[in-house]
């Protein structure tokens, strides 16, 4: 089971690729951010965004697709164009076939660390610990796209464990 997870934001949008090889085995595929120049217009930091997600798909086939639900809204110009970007994300992951399935922040967190507040760092730490990582994931939102492709693998799993247990 292949998943990309999507962590979206106009300027860096961070993505993982992850497998899962056995019930608690994750294998890191590939990860990193799409980074869009602040001066490009809109439309076209929009595209190469889409062109940039729609390439590692085609690349990587993955099963799956999980992308973080947009919590926040203290800055409303940052909100909507999260939005925009995460509305880009999901119709490139749509083209490619996939359902989409959102996870909030804390529900990510939770996954990869146990605590649904833990900071950024904590993160990294729990994401370089379940891949094996040598280092931790650079940007943060690299980090972030294999933490939310763990927590969709583990969401995944568990069902089809809990399916597989009631037959």
């Amino acid at each position: 089971m292949i998943t990309i997870g999507i962590d979206p934001g106009l300027g860096t949008t961070g993505y993982g690729i992850v497998q899962l090889t056995s019930i608690n085995s994750y294998v890191p595929i590939d990860y990193g951010a799409i980074l869009t120049p602040a001066k490009q217009p809109l439309s076209l930091r929009l595209q190469v965004l889409y062109d940039s997600l729609t390439e590692l798909l085609h690349h990587y086939h993955p099963d799956y697709a999980a992308i973080e639900r947009l919590f926040f809204a203290r800055n409303i110009t940052t909100a909507i164009t999260v939005g925009q970007a995460r509305g880009v994300a999901m119709l490139a992951l749509a083209q490619a076939g996939l359902d989409v399935v959102e996870y909030s922040p804390p529900e990510i967190k939770e996954a990869v660390t146990g605590y649904g507040n833990a900071d950024k760092h904590q993160i990294q730490v729990m994401v370089q610990s379940l891949l094996g990582l040598k280092e931790t994931p650079k940007p943060d939102d690299a980090a972030d796209g294999l933490a939310i492709a763990i927590c969709h693998l583990q969401r995944v799993n568990f069902t089809r464990l809990v399916d597989e247990a009631e037959q």
